[in-house]
């Protein structure tokens, strides 16, 4: 996925665009050597090859996708290249997608795409092996949780019609995380590494299959001690941990091949993380500063998964995948939350301000609280997960004279719940230290969400006369949800049902060997959360994309404009957006927003002679956005919105260059990345500077050496220039992003797969 933006007559010439060599077509039923843990077609990262080639997907090697519209992938080679653990880095490459730092690790991602919003990627479908990742997908979807990349083998960020197929949030797409299949033989790695700020990663897994049986173990830990430095000292880092065991047993029989995989999983983390930020003046004198006041903020989550596949591939070009999952997740962030008598976000945007000048230096830890008001409220978020479903695919392939026809059809029937537990301490600051005020914990907050859903799509990969793909589609969300007031008996619970159809469909022409002209357009759609009023919609959209796209023997090459037409854009309350603990949960609407922009990428492959070859990337970002209505919300996210303001948090321009230079036993990379100056509110014109997130740019380096084909040594370095930067102002005040990190690793395989 790494590329240089080639001049024109570079694509011009015969050799560069000459048209890739043809796909092969993979077997109907797989063969008899199959392992145990792999599927057909999923063996050494590669994308199977037996769809329509309705698109390319970027990555090191060509593959084809069977999906309508734009899509990408980022391969085990490019997740290795920088040895990235914060997903925000890794998918600054790809067009398209807004990600919002928060913690300077990426524990906990704010993603977007197309303009969707980023808070706590709760627009955005996350996927882990095709299954629904979120804590509660319907009732709950912020993105508490997140895999650790390292044990990640492959990123599939699917956009336009391809969110038919993903739901249940299909307004901006959905990303999808593959973990390492069984091997085929006895193999296993292990990858340490140690840097600055005391980092730690301690990875490894070893597997291999006997007989019919595979089994693959793998086991993960990331730490640091943090790069904030809190007022008066202190821990501001995190330890992160997870495993994976999988148990696969496949079959071969006469007409066709079974495989059973059982994926159990385990994942907790304690980080010292805060939601607290700085005034703008603290932030350009000591950027990466804590203030005395979050001394208390610790977050603890623990989380365990299971999941089932049943997969069936007959010979007459019929497959068959069933899953069965449940998901349990338990978190507790203990943080401070306000003043009693003062908001925190207030007191850091006026810190010159008469008497909130008085609570900054309270929170500072430069004077001890005086009064009932300048007591500091701490307190615990404490919410308990459940998610759990099953889901059922069927493909079927069927050729003809001039018809090609992939049909594939699904469904999930999934229940997801969040029972929120929301208690508050009174603290007073004596000395640069926080004292309980004696008084007893106050609960604010106690209710129970759920949503129950039936998703129901079809979608029919079609090819014509072999230069044209036509993918038709559809999905059918039927959604229940119920919100219990348990603090509270007498509060009648809430409940209403949703029921939304779907459409969209993908068409891809190759006009030419190496060019192709692409065109689509879906219905986007995210579900009402537990608890809102009947008068509240779900948000809806239309989107339109339309593009090109070379695909030559060493360049590749796209250019893809797309329209997000929204009918009622929504944002919910969380802590993350700013909200007040009164709103949490609550739904917004913002009525109609257009949002719109090209996405461009570019790319080249090849030999340089000598044993070098360079792989190079440009991806590049415009988007525009306009609300159609003025209107005054009690939403932080909007607040009073004029028509044709910009979305918040959605830069207009952004960009990301990658450079590898390669050997056998040797490599160098570097990546630069631009990010457009962000809006904190909506607006139009200049932005204010106590709204502004301000543009940056960040480059990162890499090199490796393997002195066998078992061994291999890197170094890598992020934010290399050592850039303060800043990468949101909610919910209070500026956060920085990460300062510069080196890392210096060993990794050690065995066996045949990597």
């Amino acid at each position: 996925m790494r590329a240089a933006l080639p001049t024109l007559p570079a694509l011009l010439l015969p050799a560069l665009i000459a048209p890739p060599p043809a796909a092969g077509q993979a077997p109907a039923a797989p063969p008899a050597d199959a392992p145990a843990g792999e599927a057909p077609g999923e063996a050494d990262d590669e994308a199977p090859d037996d769809g329509p080639e309705v698109m390319t997907i970027f990555g090191r090697r060509e593959q084809t996708a069977r999906v309508s519209g734009s899509a990408h992938v980022l391969d085990a080679d490019d997740l290795e290249a920088f040895e990235h653990d914060d997903i925000h880095q890794i998918l600054a490459r790809v067009p398209g997608v807004y990600v919002r730092g928060e913690d300077g690790h990426g524990l906990r991602p704010n993603i977007g795409l197309r303009g969707a919003s980023s808070d706590r990627s709760a627009k955005v479908t996350l996927m882990e092996d095709g299954v629904l990742l979120a804590p509660a997908p319907y009732a709950a979807p912020a993105a508490y949780y997140f895999p650790l990349v390292t044990r990640i083998t492959r990123v599939e960020v699917f956009k336009g019609p391809a969110s038919i197929q993903h739901g249940p949030n299909t307004i901006g797409g959905a990303l999808n995380l593959t973990t390492r299949a069984v091997p085929r033989e006895v193999a296993g790695a292990l990858d340490l590494s140690i840097g600055r700020f005391d980092s730690v990663k301690t990875h490894g897994w070893a597997g291999g299959q006997l007989g019919d049986v595979g089994v693959l173990v793998e086991g993960a830990r990331l730490g640091t001690d943090g790069f904030k430095a809190l007022d008066g000292g202190g821990d501001t880092g995190f330890e992160k941990r997870e495993a994976m065991l999988k148990l696969a047993w496949a079959a071969d029989t006469e007409h066709a091949w079974h495989r059973i995989q059982l994926k159990l999983g385990y994942a907790d983390e304690a980080s010292n993380e805060t939601y607290l930020g700085l005034t703008d003046a603290d932030f350009a004198a000591t950027p990466y500063r804590r203030y005395a006041g979050s001394r208390r903020d610790r977050m603890t989550w623990e989380r365990t998964q299971i999941q089932l596949d049943y997969d069936l591939v007959l010979d007459v070009d019929v497959e068959l995948t069933i899953t069965a999952y449940r998901h349990d997740f338990h978190r507790s962030w203990y943080k401070l939350n306000r003043f009693r008598g003062a908001d925190v976000k207030t007191v850091l945007a006026n810190p010159d301000d008469g008497q909130l000048a008085v609570y900054l230096a309270v929170l500072r830890g430069e004077l001890d609280s005086e009064g009932r008001a300048q007591t500091l409220l701490v307190g615990d978020n404490d919410r308990t997960f459940v998610s759990q479903g099953a889901q059922a695919r069927l493909r079927w392939t069927w050729e003809g004279d001039a018809v090609r026809s992939r049909l594939e059809a699904g469904v999930r029937v999934h229940g997801d719940s969040i029972e929120r537990d929301h208690t508050e301490d009174g603290y007073l600051m004596r000395s640069g230290r926080l004292i309980t005020d004696g008084q007893p914990t106050a609960r604010t907050l106690n209710n129970r969400g759920s949503a129950e859903a039936i998703a129901v799509h079809v979608i029919d990969e079609l090819r014509l006369f072999d230069d044209l793909y036509l993918t038709p589609g559809g999905r059918l969300e039927l959604v229940r949800t119920r919100l219990e007031n348990l603090l509270d008996p007498d509060v009648p619970d809430g409940e209403r049902d949703d029921a939304v159809l779907l459409g969209g469909a993908g068409l891809y022409y190759q006009a030419l060997p190496w060019l192709g002209v692409l065109l689509g357009a879906h219905q986007g759609f995210s579900p009402v959360a537990p608890g809102q009023p009947a008068g509240v919609e779900p948000e809806r959209s239309i989107n339109y994309e339309a593009g090109v796209r070379l695909a030559g023997a060493r360049l590749r090459g796209e250019a893809i404009g797309f329209w997000n037409d929204y009918d009622n854009l929504t944002a919910d309350c969380t802590v993350s957006s700013g909200c007040d603990p009164e709103t949490l949960g609550r739904q917004f609407s913002a009525g109609a927003v257009d949002v719109y922009g090209l996405e461009v990428l570019a790319g080249y492959d090849g030999p340089l002679g000598a044993g070098l070859s360079l792989d190079a990337s440009l991806s590049y970002t415009l988007t525009r956005s306009a609300f159609a209505d003025s209107f005054q919300s009690s939403s932080p996210l909007f607040g009073d919105v004029t028509a044709g303001d910009a979305l918040p948090y959605v830069p207009r321009h952004q960009a990301a260059v990658t450079l590898a230079l390669a050997h056998d036993r040797f490599g160098v990379d570097t990546e630069i990345g631009y990010v457009g100056e962000m809006r904190d509110v909506p607006g139009d014109g200049a932005v204010p500077s106590t709204e502004r997130i301000d543009a940056y740019w960040l480059w990162g380096a890499a090199v490796w050496f393997a002195p066998t084909d078992a061994n291999r040594i890197y170094l890598t370095a992020s934010n290399l220039l050592d850039t303060p930067y800043a990468t949101a102002r909610r919910p209070f005040g500026l956060r920085p992003g990460a300062p510069l990190q080196v890392d210096l690793g060993y990794k050690h395989h065995f066996g045949g797969a990597r």
